[in-house]
């Protein structure tokens, strides 16, 4: 076996153990769903207030929705694990860009910055899965909503935005939970698809 169908296995692997990180993508839908039920109550700034330091709440929540669902995603390790702090630390620097935006821009420029801001890492993630199409495609169709709803809504920017980046996270936790447990049956390990390990 060469290097590269072993370590396109070890990817495959690990995203059907893992469950392709569902529970991280449940966690994002949940951020997203609540920003769009603020929306109606709360004056655009105050709403992106509260967006920038509740998004430092996904994380937290994915660990308890992980526990929730016996997925151990933070013990998991393999070969390429080391990966993923640089991919977060490429996906953290469009924030100076978003503070940027929330001192000379509108609301819905900020806003719009944040939605696709917090999909810059799914490329990769998907590629460690062994699923870069569909990490790509949630990240792609995310962008182009955001950038369609700009565009044709500009008055519903800061509730119709939310809500088409919860419901990119909810048929993408769709398809992954659906895709990952038809790898892990393939791979003989459904007896550990419910809990074994779960991705912004």
């Amino acid at each position: 076996m060469d290097m590269t169908t072993e370590l396109l296995d070890v990817r495959r692997a690990t995203y059907a153990r893992l469950r392709g990180g569902y529970p991280v993508i449940l966690a994002g839908m949940i951020y997203w769903l609540a920003l769009a039920a603020l929306s109606p109550f709360m004056e655009p700034i105050a709403l992106l207030q509260a967006a920038f330091p509740l998004s430092g709440a996904i994380f937290p929540l994915a660990l308890v929705l992980a526990w929730i669902t016996r997925n151990s995603f933070m013990k998991d390790r393999t070969a390429l694990s080391p990966v993923l702090l640089p991919t977060f630390i490429a996906m953290l620097l469009f924030w100076p860009m978003l503070l940027i935006a929330a001192a000379e821009a509108s609301p819905g420029v900020v806003m719009s910055i944040l939605a696709i801001g917090l999909s810059l890492h799914w490329p990769v993630i998907g590629w460690t899965y062994g699923r870069t199409a569909l990490y790509c495609g949630h990240a792609i169709a995310r962008a182009m909503l955001v950038l369609w709803i700009f565009h044709a809504y500009p008055d519903q920017r800061m509730l119709l935005i939310p809500l088409a980046v919860a419901a990119c996270y909810g048929v993408t936790a769709i398809i992954v939970f659906i895709d990952s447990a038809m790898a892990a049956r393939r791979l003989g390990l459904m007896s550990d698809a419910k809990g074994v390990a779960p991705a912004a």
